[in-house]
């Protein structure tokens, strides 16, 4: 497990690194709205502005975004302080442009915010409040700029000081919202998708394990044909020189050892072919004393009640992600428990359902809200438990793709400990859904 985690979080680092490509495309579209705005206030409506210096910096931009994009492949993916200081030039272009039209009273002085999103959307949390604390100066200087607004020669600006206040806090809290928005969506969804990665990991070295018997049954079938030659062989040169003082003894430890591997090999396919129905349709009770067995010896009782005969029970094929949920879940409650952990299963001709209870100290009611998302302890902080939180959330998910609902409460008071409701509809049990 501690691989699958190591595996998972190296993936979540790599995921932080946006393709320069990315960036290539966003700042070329920057480019044509500038060259189009520049063309629409200084020809077609022919609003005063200093053109020249409104131009030099938007070639630069495209100037720089060229070299980019030639120098590098497109698929080059950006280390963060890579990605931060293209944002942060992106960022002082597009200050440089608002200073010299305006400042503040430029309606186009809300882009500015874009580059932040960007960084708090992608890129790691010291990254992005560098950036956001480099926008806030750049912010806060645009109110100070000595340059009007390209607007008509006749135009008296009656907003004063009051107006600019009010809209320097407008762009800082739009920048500060919308940074904060992106960075927690961003967030959660690589953490999910980091979790989900090591819920494949997990589920696949489950089915691996599950294969093992045929491949042992394969490999004994396949091995068998060249052994029974070596003992035919070895036979025929035991009766040709036998009788050799010298060939003897290496003659029949060569046929003793050939019929050991035949003996080996026969008890493997005798194992996997007795064993192979009972791997593939394991009736509940079986499957429940499968999960349960591994972890009968840690000091605490484990106890399985069934509610319901075992005639008419469901038959199912064999899922390791139902073995590893039920597994992980009641290791939980082991975790947690003070003397006695108990397993209730109970079946009818519509659902399943198997209640594993503690006599723990519950869950904390913060925890019940948030219970099954990645990165979340499921108890109390506890030096036994450890871990990243994401045991609860990989068997959670694995039991709800096989079909089960889970639900996650305190036992009734004044009964101490927690329960955990695991229910599938029995058809779901019966018909393999993975």
């Amino acid at each position: 497990m501690n691989d699958n985690v190591d595996r998972q979080m190296n993936f979540g680092t790599s995921s932080r690194r946006l393709r320069l490509e990315t960036l290539v495309r966003l700042r070329w579209l920057a480019v044509a709205g500038q060259t189009i705005t520049l063309v629409v206030v200084a020809l077609i409506l022919q609003f005063p502005m200093p053109v020249l210096a409104v131009a030099i910096l938007i070639g630069t931009l495209a100037v720089v975004n060229f070299i980019l994009q030639v120098a590098f492949p497109s698929t080059q993916r950006l280390e963060p302080i890579w990605t931060f200081a293209i944002l942060a030039l992106d960022l002082l272009q597009m200050s440089g442009l608002l200073f010299i039209t305006g400042g503040l009273s430029n309606p186009f002085a809300p882009l500015i915010c874009v580059p932040v999103i960007i960084t708090f959307a992608s890129q790691p949390l010291r990254h992005a409040m560098a950036l956001m604390v480099l926008a806030l100066i750049c912010i806060s200087t645009l109110a100070f700029t000595p340059y009007r607004l390209p607007w008509y020669a006749d135009y008296i600006d009656r907003g004063g000081p009051v107006m600019l206040v009010a809209i320097w806090c407008a762009i800082v809290s739009m920048s500060t919202f919308a940074a904060f928005y992106a960075y927690r969506v961003s967030k959660e969804a690589n953490l999910l998708a980091d979790a989900l990665t090591a819920t494949e990991l997990v589920l696949q070295k489950e089915k691996h394990l599950s294969q093992l018997d045929g491949l042992a049954a394969a490999a004994a079938h396949e091995l068998g044909t060249p052994l029974a030659t070596i003992s035919v062989v070895a036979k025929e040169m035991e009766r040709e020189f036998g009788r050799d003082p010298r060939l003897c003894e290496d003659l029949q430890l060569l046929r003793s050892q050939s019929e050991r591997c035949r003996d080996i090999l026969k008890r493997l396919t005798t194992l996997s072919s007795d064993g192979d129905e009972h791997m593939r349709n394991l009736p509940l009770s079986s499957l429940i004393e499968e999960v349960v067995a591994p972890h009968r010896e840690f000091g605490i009782k484990l106890t399985v009640v069934e509610t319901s005969s075992r005639d008419g029970e469901p038959v199912g094929t064999r899922n390791p992600g139902i073995l590893y949920g039920l597994g992980n879940l009641i290791e939980n409650a082991l975790d947690y428990a003070k003397a006695q952990v108990t397993v209730t299963v109970h079946h009818d001709t519509r659902h399943v359902t198997i209640t594993i209870e503690d006599d723990g100290e519950g869950f904390t009611p913060d925890i019940l809200l948030r219970i099954g998302e990645p990165y979340v302890t499921s108890r109390k902080s506890d030096a036994r438990a450890g871990g990243l939180g994401l045991g609860l959330f990989i068997a959670k998910t694995l039991l709800e793709r096989s079909g089960a609902v889970l639900r996650f409460e305190n036992r009734a008071s004044p009964t101490p400990g927690a329960s955990v409701v695991v229910r599938w509809p029995r058809k779901y049990m019966e018909t393999p859904i993975m």
